[in-house]
């Protein structure tokens, strides 16, 4: 029989390590909530149309990386590749009241090839607040950011920030631009060459050592930029130094995704780049059928992340299993359903409570109990059954096998006592 496993360029996150998955999406959700925002759940895939209308024909993400598919019903569509679009095309639909503040966690799926951190399915949290053209806006979103990061203990990231400029003056750069390529295209890497006129600026976003080379001597875009996008920006930068957040001004980030315009900013670090980042957009609401309103936002991977709290060591698993983990494991001998009554009572409580299957001697249950990395057994025999007492052993600590006996209705408050203040 054929032996299936998770397609390439996927991975199956059990239990322990999805623990770390759980305190990073509920820290996420409730800090987007100290902000103001909500969540929006929108569909895993949309109208091929939504995406090539907000990404660009010349990006990556639509050239190369999308799925695309027609359905049994001849309509094209594509699965979600990154965040925004779907978002902003759910405002559109909903006209919801702006300042509208939106927040998601969802799968995103592209076709690449797949590195640490890097899958073809991975998931993005974000960001989006649409109806604004206020700098402010913009510094709260990167705020936000910030904010996360501080709070799961990342320490060595840096934030790089620049401005693109608008539909009034980021025609001018792309001239300035593309003139400069022109005349030094057989300097650019092998895909370059030949494509860097369908979109001069990701040129700029080019890792490969031609290029890079190549864009240090490129005009820069901050010498281009009008009166009311300079304004923009240094209003942007004035608000993080305000909030103290450190960060260096990058003349060459563009970011992946043709719709940024004015403000847009990353995350990363000498071990992990691209941890997570975004920018302005102020033409796509109006580009996927909308009014002409701004919007802002970020989105950054889970798995990026991750791997910056493993360089950091930061939400460490151990960690997580202490202060996260079960409080407490039933070890019931009676087959008289103490554990089934137990379990559900300590729980009701607020207790993270496991137990053992299958009528296991008590030999079986604790060797299930000390795997479980509960802090304490809670054994019921038949003595105790009699006595309405349960016997708690101390599994784990300076106190590990020691043992006591707790009457029934108290069990739950002993339990805390123990848990909560150590």
């Amino acid at each position: 029989m054929k032996s299936f496993q998770s397609p390439k360029g996927t991975q199956d996150i059990l239990p322990p390590q999805s623990a770390r998955w759980v305190e990073l999406v509920g820290r996420f959700a409730e800090l987007a909530r100290r902000f103001g925002f909500g969540l929006v759940v929108s569909p895993g895939f949309e109208d091929t149309e939504v995406f090539r209308r907000s990404s660009g024909d010349s990006s990556d993400v639509v050239t190369k990386e999308m799925y695309e598919f027609t359905d049994r019903g001849g309509r094209d569509i594509a699965l979600r590749p990154e965040g925004t679009a779907s978002v902003v095309r759910a405002f559109v639909q909903h006209s919801p009241v702006t300042p509208f503040k939106a927040f998601y966690v969802a799968p995103m799926f592209r076709y690449e090839r797949p590195q640490a951190g890097r899958f073809r399915q991975h998931h993005q949290l974000g960001v989006e607040v649409l109806g604004t053209d206020d700098p402010m806006a913009d510094v709260e979103v990167i705020s936000l950011l910030a904010s996360f990061y501080a709070e799961i203990g990342l320490c060595s990231l840096r934030l790089r920030v620049n401005s693109l400029g608008d539909a009034k003056c980021a025609p001018g750069y792309r001239e300035l631009l593309s003139s400069y390529l022109e005349a030094h295209a057989e300097e650019l890497c092998d895909e370059h060459r030949h494509r860097w006129s369908v979109n001069p600026l990701r040129v700029l976003d080019c890792k490969r050592p031609e290029c890079r080379r190549l864009s240090a001597g490129a005009p820069l875009l901050k010498d281009a930029l009008c009166e009311e996008c300079r304004a923009h920006f240094a209003s942007v930068l004035d608000g993080l130094d305000r909030l103290e957040i450190a960060y260096e001004q990058d003349d060459f980030l563009v970011r992946g995704l043709d719709y940024y315009t004015r403000t847009t900013f990353e995350y990363g670090s000498e071990t992990v780049d691209g941890v997570g980042g975004g920018g302005r957009y102020d033409g796509l609401v109006a580009a996927l059928g909308g009014p002409e309103v701004s919007g802002v936002g970020f989105g950054a991977g889970i798995e990026r992340i991750l791997l910056a709290c493993d360089a950091d060591g930061a939400l460490r698993e151990e960690d997580l299993r202490l202060s996260r983990g079960l409080d407490a494991f039933v070890v019931d001998t009676t087959d008289k359903g103490a554990a089934l009554e137990l379990c559900a009572d300590l729980r009701r409580a607020g207790l993270a409570v496991e137990r053992a299957f299958d009528g296991r001697s008590m030999k079986a249950q604790l060797k299930a109990a000390d795997r479980s990395g509960a802090r304490l057994a809670c054994i019921v025999g038949e003595a105790e059954l009699a006595e309405e007492m349960v016997t708690v052993r101390v599994l784990r600590g300076p106190d590990a096998h020691a043992q006591h006996k707790v009457p029934r209705d108290l069990l739950a408050a002993h339990l805390f006592q123990i848990t909560r203040s150590s």
